[in-house]
């Protein structure tokens, strides 16, 4: 299902995994900005704590292998592990949700996946997946923050906020 957003872009909610087994989170969206922007905005430590944090720098060691220390707030602080970059197309990470403080490695986290595609107009076609919900164990008290309903409510609005930070250095 497509809805609009505030400025008439699209943004993209069929998303979930086709078979049922609610493993997979897809969201898309238009930005009305270069990709080149839309990267600096996903891996930059002035950027990343605006869209996904509390607004304070958050360092980033931007290359496969190395830690970006993402800022929850009340849900924790999390040493997500980068394991793509290709810029300025394609950037990933794992995310251990369900246990702010650790490191995220495979079997405790998931895996984010942004994709960035120009689009005619000079703008920018973002997509997220994140995939791996059924290969981990998140503990009872987390899954309200950390299980596949928080995530793909959350990727919904992490989305929009990227959209307007984005298009807000733009302007």
């Amino acid at each position: 299902m497509s809805t609009p957003s505030s400025n008439g872009n699209s943004s993209n909610e069929r998303g979930d995994d086709r078979d049922g087994n609610r493993n997979r989170i897809e969201r898309e969206i238009s930005i009305a900005a270069p990709v080149e922007r839309v990267w600096a905005v996903l891996t930059e430590p002035e950027h990343v704590g605006s869209w996904f944090g509390q607004g304070e720098p958050t360092p980033v060691d931007l290359r496969p292998g190395g830690i970006m220390h993402l800022d929850h707030g009340e849900y924790g602080r999390f040493p997500t592990t980068i394991v793509t970059v290709d810029p300025p197309h394609r950037f990933s990470y794992r995310w251990a949700s369900a246990h702010p403080g650790e490191v995220a490695v495979e079997g405790n986290s998931t895996l984010v996946e942004f994709t960035l595609t120009p689009e005619g107009d000079g703008g920018t076609r973002l997509r997220v997946v994140e995939t791996g919900f059924a290969e981990i164990e998140i503990p009872e008290d987390r899954i309200k923050t950390a299980g596949y309903e928080s995530h793909s409510e959350g990727w919904t609005g992490q989305m929009e906020n990227v959209r307007r930070y984005t298009e807000q250095l733009a302007a």
